[in-house]
């Protein structure tokens, strides 16, 4: 085991770790690429060598936390950890990229799933009203700065009508909320390591184009139960359709995204127009809404005139 490796893993993680603690800022951010330093090094060192820095790590996370009063570092380190690891075993498997990022989310969702249970028996409560009470407790907290800010108590009563709704929506929607975070930090991860395996000299998946891939068929099936479901007077089927339409609702727009690209590659658009209407498309939730529509109608439409049809001559 090379000591370099050692420093190199072990940095990098603590360096995130204490960013995404100690920055306010620009910390959530950096938190976001915290599996991005376990996926490199385990790809880079393979499962024995990999294991041996990851405890490494794990140990000094777990000391840096003790003494800062953050033991919660640890379980952190962990869980991206484990993810990392996911992430570089499905990379050395050469699969799809859709594949990657289904099993990568589902791993970090089981760990998080795992903690949530853990902490719950810890405190006496269920691992959702665990979620619920925290998500509930920053926004009272958030009213409460408001409130020592010296703002006028009518604008204080308009915020706290404001955060009752909001309250009461994420507790609806608060499961697909934990899903599509998590699918969006594990694609934000496998995306940004082709840049730094490129700067490593470590082999990168080759995931093909991304302005060909689609959504699965079969997600067109959810679709429709989910919206059948709505009508139904059980609440926890309702509760489960409009979380799972929501889901289901980001995927089909990362199918439209790839379609917008396939028409920005094949009429050579420059980069600074694609960045500007990637971001005006972003600040305006009604051409999300439309994403979403083009993706789920290509299943039928083919837009792109990509899919293998049948000659039906040769059936």
């Amino acid at each position: 085991m090379k000591i370099n490796n050692t420093i190199g893993f072990a940095g990098s993680v603590i360096v995130i770790l204490a960013i995404s603690v100690w920055m306010p800022i620009i910390g959530p951010f950096f938190s976001l690429i915290m599996p991005l330093p376990f996926l490199f090094y385990f790809c880079k060192l393979g499962m024995k060598e990999g294991l041996v820095n990851c405890a490494i790590t794990l140990f000094i996370a777990g000391l840096l936390g003790s003494l800062t009063g953050q033991p919660y570092l640890f379980a952190l380190c962990l869980e991206f950890g484990v993810v990392g690891l996911v992430i570089s075993e499905l990379f050395k498997r050469q699969i799809s990229i859709g594949a990657t990022i289904f099993w990568g989310t589902a791993s970090m969702l089981l760990m998080g799933a795992v903690f949530l249970f853990l902490s719950g028996m810890y405190k006496g409560e269920g691992s959702f009203d665990t979620i619920l009470a925290y998500i509930q407790n920053n926004l009272s907290n958030t009213v409460d700065i408001y409130q020592q800010s010296g703002i006028e108590q009518e604008k204080i009563d308009q915020i706290k009508q404001a955060f009752d709704f909001l309250s009461k929506l994420i507790a609806r929607i608060y499961l697909a909320l934990i899903i599509i975070g998590t699918g969006l930090v594990v694609w934000l991860n496998v995306i940004l390591a082709k840049s730094v395996f490129r700067i490593g000299r470590l082999d990168y998946p080759d995931f093909g184009d991304g302005a060909g891939w689609s959504a699965p068929e079969f997600l067109v099936w959810g679709i429709i139960g989910a919206g059948f479901a709505l009508f139904l007077p059980a609440t926890g089927i309702r509760f489960a359709a409009e979380n799972l339409l929501l889901v289901l609702a980001v995927i089909y727009v990362f199918h439209g995204l790839s379609i917008m690209m396939f028409f920005f590659n094949k009429h050579r658009m420059p980069g600074w127009a694609r960045i500007g209407i990637y971001f005006f498309v972003v600040l305006q939730q009604i051409f999300l809404i439309l994403l979403a529509f083009v993706g789920l109608f290509d299943q039928w439409m083919d837009f792109r005139k990509i899919h293998k049809k049948t000659d039906p001559e040769s059936v």
